[in-house]
Parts: C-alpha cells; sequence; structure tokens
C-alpha cells in the first residue's frame, strides 16, 4: 500500500485511519494488541518477526517518514498540521523510525533549500526510504566548537575537486553512502569565507574510514580521511565560498533534530519513555522512596517543557520559518534533561543496575546511561550553545574573535 492520492485533502481522522491501516497491513499481526494490552513480553516476540531494513524502506516509500516532504523527493506531501497526525500514530504502535536521522533532520532540509532539482530528485528519494545512509562531515581534530577553522582542502580542477584532509567523531561514516562535506576552497579569505559545501560519495577512492570505540562498546562514530578525492562539481551544494552559510542550514537543523524529548531504553517521543518509567517505579518499591519520586516528577514535568518548547518551533517551522539559533534552546536542555533521566533510569534499578543477563531490561538501561554521555557534546557543546543563545537570542555582545578578519592562511593554529 503507498500513498497515491491527495492526502491534503483528508481530515485528521480520515488520514489517521489511512496511517492505521498501513501499520495494521505492514506490521506482524497482533502487534497492537499486545502494545494495548501492555504484553511487552509478546511485543518482543513479534519485532523478532519484522524485518527492520525491509519495514524502514516501505515506510519511506509510504511517505510516512518524511510526511511534509513533496511526493515527487519521496514525502506524503501533507501539511505540519497533518504530520502531528501521522507521528502521533507512529508512536501508538510504537513503528521503529528510520535509521537515516542524519539524512531526514539534516542533509535533507539543507538538499531541500540549496540543492539543485536535479539534486532533490537523486538524493531526497533514497534518503526517505533509508536505502541510502549519510553522514556530516564537519569536525576535525584541529577545528571542533570551532567548525568553521577547518583545514580540509579543496581543490578545482577542471570540473572536478580534489580534496585532502580529515574528519572526526563522524556518526555513521562507517555505513553512510553518502556525507556533507565542508571543505576550504580559499585560504586567502578569513575563516567563514572560502569555505564551499558538497555531498561526498563515501564509497570513493581516496575515502578512509576508521571506526572510534565507545565505551558502550558500539562503534557509532568514525575518523574519515580524504586523500586525492575527486567530487565532481555537479555534487558542489550552494554557490562557491558560501559554504558556511550553506553549512549554517545544516546545523540549525541538526539542533532541531536533536531536540527531541529525552529517552530511556530506546523509547522516544514527547516524555513517553518518562510515562513509562513512572509506571515501572509504580511495580517497583522505588516508589516508596520520596527522593526517586521527587525525580521522577520533575522528569515528568522537564519532558513536557521539551514538548511544548518542540511544539512551537514546529508553528514556527509551519509558518515558513527556518530553524534558527533559538534551536538551541532545546538542544541545551534536552541534552542535559535527557542525561538527567538516563541517571535515574540506572538508579530506579538498584543493585540489577550492576550486573545483569544477555537480553534483560538492565543492559539496555545502562548502554542508555553510558550513551548520554556524549549528549552534550555532539550537534554542538552545551558551552556552544549557551554562546548562541546569548549572542544571538538574548543580544549579549560577542565573545572577542581576533582571527574573524584574517585571512584562515594567516591564522595561528597547531599543526
Amino acid at each position: 500500500m503507498t500513498v497515491v492520492d491527495d492526502l491534503t485533502a483528508l481530515s485528521d481522522e480520515e488520514l489517521r485511519s489511512r496511517v492505521d491501516e498501513w501499520l495494521v497491513e505492514n506490521l506482524p499481526a497482533g502487534w497492537l494488541d499486545a502494545i494495548e494490552a501492555g504484553d511487552d513480553e509478546r511485543l518482543r516476540a513479534l519485532r523478532k518477526q519484522l524485518d527492520y531494513a525491509e519495514f524502514r524502506v516501505r515506510i519511506g516509500e509510504a511517505g510516512w517518514a518524511t510526511p511534509t516532504w513533496p511526493r515527487e523527493y519521496g514525502g506524503a506531501g501533507i501539511e505540519p498540521r497533518q504530520a502531528k497526525v501521522v507521528n502521533e500514530e507512529l508512536t501508538r504502535f510504537r513503528a521503529p523510525r528510520s535509521f537515516n536521522i542524519i539524512g531526514i533532520g539534516m542533509a535533507g532540509p539543507t538538499i531541500m533549500h540549496w540543492g539543485t532539482e536535479e539534486q532533490k530528485l537523486r538524493y531526497l528519494p533514497p534518503m526517505a526510504q533509508d536505502r541510502e545512509i549519510w553522514c556530516q562531515l564537519f569536525s576535525e581534530p584541529g577545528a571542533g566548537s570551532d567548525v568553521a577553522g577547518l583545514a580540509t582542502r579543496a581543490v578545482r580542477d577542471g570540473d572536478e575537486w580534489v580534496v585532502n584532509g580529515q574528519k572526526v567523531w563522524t556518526t555513521l561514516a562507517h555505513v553512510a553512502a553518502f556525507g556533507m562535506l565542508v571543505a576550504r576552497t580559499d585560504p586567502d579569505q578569513p575563516k567563514h569565507k572560502g569555505l564551499t559545501y558538497f555531498v561526498v560519495d563515501m564509497k570513493a577512492p581516496g575515502v578512509e574510514v576508521r571506526p572510534l570505540k565507545q565505551m558502550t562498546g558500539d562503534a557509532e562514530f568514525n575518523e574519515v580521511f580524504f586523500t586525492e578525492v575527486h567530487i565532481p562539481d555537479a555534487a558542489r551544494l550552494g554557490p562557491v565560498g558560501e559554504g558556511w552559510a550553506v553549512a549554517t542550514t545544516t546545523l540549525m537543523n541538526e539542533r532541531a533534530a536533536l531536540s527531541g524529548a529525552g529517552s530511556t531504553s530506546g523509547g522516544n517521543v514527547g516524555g513517553g519513555a518518562v510515562e513509562e518509567l513512572v509506571a515501572a517505579a509504580r511495580r517497583s518499591r522505588a516508589w516508596d522512596d520520596p527522593t526517586l519520586r521527587d525525580r521522577l516528577m520533575q522528569a515528568l514535568i522537564d519532558g513536557r517543557v521539551v514538548k511544548m518548547t518542540n511544539l512551537r518551533s514546529t508553528a514556527a517551522r509551519k509558518a515558513g520559518r527556518q530553524p534558527g539559533p533559538e534551536g538551541s534552546i532545546t538542544k541545551l536542555f534536552q541534552a542535559e534533561f535527557n542525561q538527567r533521566l538516563q541517571n535515574l533510569a540506572v538508579d530506579l534499578l538498584g543493585p540489577g543496575g550492576m550486573a545483569w543477563r544477555p537480553g534483560e531490561l538492565a543492559a539496555a538501561t545502562v548502554r542508555g546511561f553510558l550513551r548520554s554521555r556524549a549528549n552534550t557534546v555532539e550537534g554542538g557543546t552545551s558551552e556552544i550553545m549557551r554562546n548562541i543563545l546569548g549572542e544571538r537570542v538574548l543580544g549579549l555582545p560577542k565573545e572577542p574573535a581576533v582571527d574573524r578578519d584574517v585571512p584562515w592562511k594567516d591564522v595561528k593554529r597547531s599543526q
């Protein structure tokens, strides 16, 4: 079943019914019954029957993964108001979401804003369908928070660009088909100028990816090395030398993508995970502890604050505004909220948080706790978020920057 008619003409209830029908048809039989009955064991068994990779392709083909994108670019072509209905049903069904958050949340909006029609038709549909995973190639060993100081070079050679340099902390680079690359094309310009933005084929000759092992045991971050990598000029996004403006679009959408409510053990949307944590505490002795109970109530309040702030951001996008620096508010709050939430989840386990058998809930909870340490670093550190809010939202004086108007090649830096 695919989306073939004009969904914008449907009422909210008609659209809800359409989404429900699709989910019932494409998820294992009894899925919703297990959720409504609170039968987690049955739901776990049904999850094992689901081919996640195939499901993500199908939900993308149906348009539900990117509901507000135009049909020709892989979406359902509906209004943001209607997308809320779609997301409510996906959440109610606990439907698996796209693995391609960097693509859909960051590359997609950037290509939509800056890309040519040919680029949109080539990259967006397979992105929405999870067929091609994306990564973001911004941070470097010498350019993290100060990403505009990056040193990776791109030199024009006819209809191509030759790239040399290194990126680091690149999420999903080891599985990505494409990457969003910002490289320096004019070192005679100050650091924010002379940058150009490219789409790079991660399987191209000269691209080397080295995974970085995390304390969770996973390796979702990577180092990426570019040695004489040839990129066609047709893969350039935006004008030559305007890479910082294009990158700013990506960064604003990155903060929006990282601004969802906190999660524990893989739960996600709108504070739902907090409510599940409260329910688990009620079933155990943890609820009798007044200190833990107070922390749970505070988590519920914080989750609602995140949700309401996100609703305001959604309303702004519905009005046609691009994500702005105010996205840093939610990114900052959510990162620190999620760390508090993960700490609480482990504390609720009591001694069970120290040792567990494979497959037990504690394993996922502790992994979430360990993974959350990155929240206040990835996508912009909390310190940088506070600077952005101070300068661009509150109008406070900028931090001193002696290199702002100095040609990049003349800026002193470590080698």
